[in-house]
C-alpha cells in the first residue's frame, strides 16, 4: 500500500497511462485512504479557521447584539417607570386641582347664596315697608273718604231734594235724614 500522500500522483499516473476505469472514483477502495487524509486535513483547516477566525467574530457580533438589546431593555425600562411616575404624578396633580376647583366653586356658591339672601331680604324689607307705607296711605284715605262720603251724601241728597221739590231743605234737616239712613 502506497502513503495517502503519494495516492493522488498515482491516481493521475493511472489514468493518464492507462484505459477509462469506469465507475466514479470516490466509490474505488484504492482511493479511500487519500481521501480520508484529505477529508482530516480539510476538516482541521476549516475547524482552525471557523475556531479562531470566523467563530470569535460571530460571537462578538452576537455579545454585542446581546449587549445592545439589554441596554435597550434597560432603557425601556427606565422610561418605562419615568413614565408610569409621570403618569402618576399627572393623576395626583388632576386630583388635587379637581378638588380645588370643587372647593373654589363651593365657596363661590356659597358666597353668592349669602349675597343672594341678603338681597333678598334687603328687598323683602324694602318691600315690606312700601306695603306699609301704602296700606296706612289707602287707610288714611278710606278714614278720609269714609268721613267725607256723609258730607257727599249730604250735598246729593240735599241737591236731589232741591231739584224734585224746587225748594232749598235747611243743610240740618239732610244732614240728620242721611244719618238716619246710614245707621239703619
Amino acid at each position: 500500500m502506497t502513503p495517502a500522500f503519494l495516492a493522488v500522483p498515482s491516481f493521475l499516473a493511472v489514468t493518464a497511462a492507462g484505459p477509462a476505469q469506469e465507475g466514479l472514483p470516490q466509490f474505488n477502495p484504492e482511493f479511500f485512504s487519500s481521501q480520508l487524509f484529505w477529508l482530516t486535513v480539510t476538516f482541521i483547516a476549516l475547524y482552525m479557521f471557523l475556531s479562531r477566525v470566523a467563530l470569535p467574530r460571530i460571537g462578538e457580533v452576537v455579545e454585542a447584539r446581546r449587549s445592545r438589546i439589554q441596554r435597550d431593555l434597560e432603557e425601556a425600562q427606565r422610561m418605562k417607570s419615568e413614565t408610569d411616575a409621570a403618569l402618576k404624578a399627572y393623576e395626583e396633580a388632576l386630583a388635587s386641582a379637581c378638588g380645588k376647583a370643587q372647593g373654589i366653586a363651593k365657596e363661590t356658591r356659597d358666597r353668592i347664596t349669602a349675597e343672594v339672601d341678603r338681597e333678598r331680604i334687603r328687598v323683602d324689607n324694602e318691600i315690606a315697608a312700601k306695603v306699609a307705607g301704602t296700606e296706612k296711605d289707602i287707610a288714611a284715605n278710606k278714614a278720609r273718604a269714609l268721613a267725607s262720603v256723609g258730607e257727599i251724601a249730604t250735598e246729593t241728597a240735599g241737591a236731589i231734594v232741591n231739584r224734585l221739590l224746587g225748594e232749598d231743605v235747611p243743610a240740618g234737616d239732610v244732614k240728620a235724614a242721611v244719618a238716619a239712613v246710614t245707621r239703619s
